[in-house]
This record gives C-alpha cells, sequence and structure tokens, in this order.
C-alpha cells in the first residue's frame, strides 16, 4: 500500500498567499509567464519560471536559469514573504471553478512507492523535462510543486476532510483566473494516514514529469549520502491527493499543420472511410467516439462505428488511441505525435474558439475537437500497466504552485 506523511511546509504568511501562489511551470511558455508576474516580484513564478527574469534568449537550461531559481527562493526566504512551519502536518486544499468544488489532502508520498508501482502512471515522460526538473529540485533542496495524485473514494476520509472545511482556513482567495483556493491545515495525521494507507493504489492525474523527477533527486541523494538510514526527507516527495469522483478531466485537443499534400476533399473522402462525416455547427464531439474537425472554415463531425471499437482494451478503446490510428497516421501521416513537429496539443480550457483561430491564422490546416478522456478509463489503463497516448487528458483547474512547498532536509 503507499504510504504518506505530514511535512515542515515552507509556505507564503497569511498576507502574502494569493500573490505568492501561481500556476504550474508547465502551462504556460515564458512569454505567458512574464506577463503573469509582471510587477509582482513576490510571484512563484520568479522560482517556477526563472527565465523570465534572464534574457529572452537563455537557454532554459543554462546553469544561470536553476542558480536564478535558487536565489529568488532564498530571496521570497529572507524578507518573510516565505515562512517555514515548526512542525509536520497535512493539509486540506480546495478548488472551486464555475461553481464545483475539488478538495484533496496535501501531504508527501514515498519515492519507493512510486517506483514500485504503488503510484501507478499512464504516461511516458521526456528524459530532458526529467532532467530539467530533477536538477530544479536538486538546486533548490525542495519540492516547489505538487504532483496531483488521485485515489478511488474512501468515505472516511471524505468525512474528514468535510469537517476541516468548516474550520478556519489558513488562506481563502481567488485567482485572477476566477478560481478559488482555499487552505486548512491538519493539526493530526494519524487518521488520514490510517485511511489512506490502506488504499490499494495511488494514481498519477498530473505531474508525471514532477514524480519522476522526485524520485531521481531522491535517489541521488541516497547515494551520495554513505550515511543513509531511509528516514530521510529527501524519500519523500510533494503530492494533493484527490478522490477520484471530483475530478474534472477537459479534452486535450489537436491541431495539424498541413493536410499531407491533399486537399480538403480528399481529406473529407478519407475521414468518411473512418466513420460518418458531416457538417456540423457544434465543435463539441456528443460522445465518445466522435470528433469535430474544423478544415477550411467549416466543422465537421466524424462518428466512428461503435462496433469497430474495442471497449474492453484499455487502450484501443480510448479516442486519443482511435484518432492516431485511424486518421493522424493514415491520412495525414503522423506516426508518432512525441516527435512529430506537425502537430500541436491545445488544452481543453483555452476551447474551441482558440482551435478555429489557429486554423484562420495560416499557421495551421486543420484542428481536431477531442471528446474528454474520463478518469475510469485513465485507472483502468493505469491498472493494466499501460500508457496512454501522449496529451491524453487535461485537468482543471491546475493545482497553484508556492502555496505549500516540501524542503528535502
Amino acid at each position: 500500500m503507499p504510504r504518506v506523511k505530514p511535512f515542515q511546509a515552507i509556505r507564503p504568511n497569511p498576507e502574502s498567499a494569493a500573490k505568492v501562489a501561481s500556476v504550474p511551470y508547465d502551462v504556460v511558455n515564458r512569454e505567458e509567464a512574464a506577463e503573469l508576474a509582471s510587477g509582482n516580484p513576490d510571484s512563484f513564478l520568479h522560482v517556477v519560471r526563472p527565465d523570465i527574469d534572464l534574457p529572452a534568449d537563455t537557454n532554459p537550461y543554462a546553469d544561470e536559469v536553476y542558480a536564478t531559481a535558487r536565489k529568488n527562493l532564498d530571496r521570497l526566504l529572507n524578507d518573510g514573504v516565505l515562512v517555514r512551519d515548526d512542525k509536520e502536518r497535512l493539509f486540506v486544499y480546495r478548488q472551486i471553478m464555475n461553481g464545483v468544488a475539488q478538495s484533496g489532502i496535501v501531504c508527501c508520498c514515498h519515492i519507493d512507492d512510486y517506483e514500485n508501482n504503488l503510484i501507478l502512471k499512464h504516461e511516458k515522460t521526456r528524459k530532458v523535462k526529467e532532467d530539467d526538473r530533477t536538477r530544479h529540485v536538486q538546486t533548490l533542496n525542495a519540492h516547489t510543486g505538487p504532483v496531483f495524485l488521485t485515489y478511488k473514494d474512501v468515505a472516511a476520509v471524505d468525512e474528514m476532510v468535510d469537517a476541516v472545511q468548516k474550520g478556519e482556513p489558513l488562506y481563502d482567495f481567488t485567482a485572477p483566473d476566477g478560481v478559488q483556493h482555499t487552505v486548512w491545515a491538519i493539526e493530526d495525521a494519524t487518521p488520514y494516514q490510517q485511511e489512506l494507507n490502506a488504499v490499494e493504489s495511488f494514481y498519477v492525474a498530473d505531474g508525471h514529469h514532477r514524480s519522476a523527477s522526485a524520485w531521481r533527486a531522491g535517489a541521488e541523494r541516497r547515494a551520495a549520502n554513505p550515511d543513509h538510514t531511509g528516514d530521510e526527507e529527501y524519500n519523500w516527495f510533494l503530492t494533493v491527493l484527490f478522490p477520484a469522483r471530483q475530478l474534472n478531466i477537459l479534452s486535450y485537443n489537436r491541431i495539424i499543420k498541413d493536410l499531407n499534400g491533399q486537399s480538403v476533399d480528399d481529406v473529407l473522402n478519407a475521414l468518411a472511410k473512418v466513420g460518418q462525416v458531416e457538417p456540423t455547427n457544434d465543435p463539441v464531439p456528443e460522445a465518445a467516439g466522435s470528433f469535430c474537425i474544423y478544415l477550411e472554415n467549416s466543422w465537421y463531425r466524424l462518428t466512428v462505428s461503435p462496433d469497430t471499437i474495442d471497449q474492453d482494451d484499455p487502450i484501443a478503446s480510448l479516442d486519443v488511441a482511435i484518432l492516431e490510428q485511424r486518421v493522424l497516421e493514415p491520412i495525414f501521416g503522423i506516426g508518432d505525435v512525441r516527435t512529430d513537429s506537425r502537430i500541436d496539443f491545445v488544452g481543453g480550457i483555452r476551447g474551441t474558439d482558440e482551435l478555429k483561430k489557429r486554423v484562420d491564422s495560416g499557421d495551421w490546416a486543420c484542428a481536431v475537437s477531442m471528446f474528454p478522456t474520463s478518469i475510469v478509463q485513465l485507472m483502468s489503463v493505469s491498472d493494466a500497466g499501460e500508457i496512454m497516448p501522449p496529451k491524453s487528458t487535461w485537468f482543471e483547474p491546475k493545482l497553484r504552485s508556492g502555496l505549500l512547498v516540501h524542503s528535502l532536509d
């Protein structure tokens, strides 16, 4: 069973929480991060995206990037913007987006449980991103952003979390994007540990690179410590555990650079061999097995016959896999979506207007609006030990970085 434990949090003083809390490092590019942090020296983006404080042409993996991250974290600590708790605690972290709440438990999980697949994954990671986050963790001696984990609901935990939320929060603010973030401290971790340590598996919902990097950083610390005992703080990494029923998965849409030497009619004729194709004014798919495709100022709905989908196969039944196998490779010649520069991915939070905008700009030739992967599908893939195609899930709301930081010592 995977383990959880409380930790001695580094966190903002109450007056600074709203200014410190930032979006995760990997959901914005440099320009977007710089704009979000503009005029706010306390934004945690200066720690998780330190490239915004360096010239625009700086190599994102240059030594000065990591040194700047450490300098910025030290500044926030020295200025009292961030403080370190004097005892170990768990926390409840609630987010409310569009009137819908999700409440998770902020805790530490063990890197051995990650390595031994008690914490299950559903995506592959890229070495360059792992290298980056591992070096970031090692340089800062801290996990600056939590890994988003989920688990099959436990009624007793839900009841305890509900009770905590009736108390006075440490933080309660609404971010510029309209999402409300509230944090409560849990003074007695024992009953939570008893319930959660009995859960068979946790699942990585979002944060595969952060979790892989946490494991690597911990393993490196072990190898460098001749007096390693297993009790060190670097054996643990920062997570938030959310019950599965509360999670909101959005679509992860696709845009395609060109039509692979074909005309629009050629593409539509090829799509008609995959399933039923019809014009539509609704750019959002109605159900799994359907896709809305934008070509030359028009939306079309492609519906794949359910009889051709093996629902017993956790991978082959995914819409993202169906699209890859039946559309992207045979029609557009895109064989590996991880490496082919002719495809890109657009998080569902940006909406279908963003797809239309990119194609209408002339920079892209086609867009595909997807039906969201379900949490049941995510768990089925993980339980089977399989790996989803890249960019299969987009979770909202995103966890804010900087609210709770875990030190490796």
